[in-house]
């Protein structure tokens, strides 16, 4: 991979405001520099991470403000879709070029030809070395190869394949959306690899904190405004911690004030009370001249309530702190999972076929990108579970996009009242009209999110979940939620997922990894 290095890549945002369609902002006079190094840019589900990356490659355009970019940008997207029918060549921008070339190594070429190749006669062994680096040798041998189709390619495969064209463009600046989707541990470490080796500007959005890990830079999107942080996720992490301890203890200290001045207001209309009780007492006795008194009175009258307002205006003021540093405590809103009744007893046969399921067992699908896992879930699925199952599938196409979230769980559970589908999908933090937003329009881990709800708000309640890739674009406060759900869940388990720290929290019991030939009823059984 020759990338020139250039000292002035870079990425420039000025007052960027942002809307989208329906007008809701996203950013309102965003203000940053991404210079040469890796920049991790981490944000909740819906924060607009991918809006970000969408504006500095120049698919979306800003309201008001400007990005400016010093070198070529290569922007991969979160979910990237390619035509089953295209070929690796033409994925990897190289199809017109290897036309070309087999044409002058024929003797028919012509001037255009040679204009097509320029000064890429190696376009062949870079793409070739690149894809090698990124552990794609199983897809691709030689030169012969890159006719082959995507559609026989994994979801992983797909996305190193799209990676690999982004690198073969040379980019001053690489944008990269949740890159660590669908791949398996090996090839994570081969993208880790590359991403160290890119000599130029580097911006990942994504929640795998390994790979957040390696970065130099945390960018993080929050209320519609970006902060750097030095370091890596962990780093950040123990910034934000030490942060909101800082913040809590000062809405501790500023509750006790507010205490403290309602307690002095309060005393202080006791004191004013009798005060004036003893005042109209002595106008009653009349015991000085009138125009003393009435003088007296006055002064009294203004005396309490500069005292009273002094009091008040202590009382506001302390509440006013307290507002300020509630404000700086993150009260971040979390998935909160009740799972319904879904125990199974643990001699009960939950799926015969490719895969035999006894119980609540939890089962791992581990094995490399290609090696048939998606395949497998598949199969079991055909085969037909012996219990109500739900299934999430790793593209997430279970929708009709047009129709709201709401709308899309009702299908799922036809025999329950609207109001108990809307209290299931609360808590996946999809309330009042959020339930009611076209699924189209959501963000890629809003989608995910979506989709576990109409799972398990479907009526009868799943006794068998079958998870392909779950933790794709999840954010982490709802990925440890999920996580607690799962551990929660009395029912079978059989996931898909290169995250092995997921894996072992949910407490997986045995693992299958496909068979080398591909078949599922050849699968290789292991401890778990």
């Amino acid at each position: 991979m020759s990338v020139p290095l250039s000292a002035s890549s870079s990425v420039t945002l000025s007052a960027l405001t942002y809307e989208h369609p329906d007008g809701t902002r996203v950013f309102d006079g965003l203000d940053a520099t991404f210079t040469i190094g890796r920049t991790g840019l981490v944000g909740r589900n819906g924060s607009g991470k991918s809006t970000l990356l969408q504006l500095i490659s120049g698919q979306l355009t800003p309201a008001r403000g400007s990005v400016t970019t010093s070198g070529h940008v290569a922007y991969l997207p979160q979910d990237i879709t390619l035509d089953p029918a295209v070929s690796v060549a033409t994925v990897l921008g190289i199809d017109a070029v290897r036309t070309a070339l087999r044409r002058i190594e024929s003797g028919d070429g012509t001037g255009d030809d040679f204009d097509t190749v320029g000064d890429r006669w190696d376009v062949e062994e870079r793409a070739l070395a690149t894809m090698h680096r990124l552990g794609l040798d199983r897809i691709l041998h030689d030169e012969n190869d890159f006719d082959r189709t995507v559609g026989t390619l994994s979801g992983g495969e797909t996305v190193l394949l799209g990676l690999t064209a982004r690198l073969l463009a040379e980019p001053g600046v690489l944008l990269l959306d949740e890159p660590t989707n669908n791949l398996d541990t090996a090839a994570r470490e081969r993208l880790q690899d590359a991403l160290d080796r890119f000599p130029g500007t580097v911006i990942v959005a994504g929640h795998d904190r390994d790979l957040l890990d390696r970065m130099d830079t945390i960018a993080e999107l929050r209320d519609g405004s970006l902060r750097m942080f030095g370091g890596g996720f962990s780093d950040y992490e123990q910034i934000i911690e030490a942060e909101q301890e800082a913040a809590q203890a000062a809405v501790r200290d500023a509750r006790s004030d507010v205490r403290r001045q309602a307690r002095e207001l309060s005393a202080a209309h006791v004191a004013l009370d009798r005060r004036a009780r003893y005042g109209k007492k002595m106008f009653e006795n009349k015991r000085e001249p009138k125009i003393i008194m009435n003088m007296r009175k006055r002064q009294a009258q203004e005396s309490a309530g500069k005292y009273r307002r002094e009091h008040e205006g202590n009382l506001e003021s302390a509440r006013a702190q307290l507002d300020r540093a509630q404000d700086a405590v993150r009260n971040d809103r979390e998935i909160r999972v009740d799972l319904p009744d879904t125990s199974v007893h643990p001699g009960r046969r939950v799926a015969d076929g490719p895969l035999e399921i006894v119980g609540p067992e939890r089962i791992a699908v581990r094995g490399p990108n290609g090696s048939g896992k998606t395949t497998l879930l598949g199969r079991i699925v055909d085969a037909g579970p012996l219990v109500p199952y739900a299934l999430l599938p790793q593209r997430l196409d279970i929708f009709d996009d047009t129709a709201s979230v709401v709308a899309n769980a009702e299908l799922r559970a036809p025999h329950l009242p609207p109001q108990e589908v809307r209290a299931r999908l609360a808590r996946f933090l999809f309330r009042g009209t959020d339930a009611d937003v076209p699924v189209g329009v959501l963000s890629g881990g809003e989608r995910l999110r979506a989709a576990l709800a109409i799972l398990l708000a479907a009526d009868p309640a799943p006794q068998l979940l079958i998870l392909d890739e779950p933790t794709n674009n999840l954010d982490l406060p709802s990925l440890a939620h999920l996580t607690q759900a799962l551990q929660a869940f009395e029912g079978a388990l059989v996931v898909v997922s290169h995250d092995e720290r997921f894996l072992d929290e949910i407490g997986v019991t045995r693992s299958v990894v496909p068979g080398d030939a591909g078949a599922p009823e050849e699968c290789a059984r292991l401890d778990g």
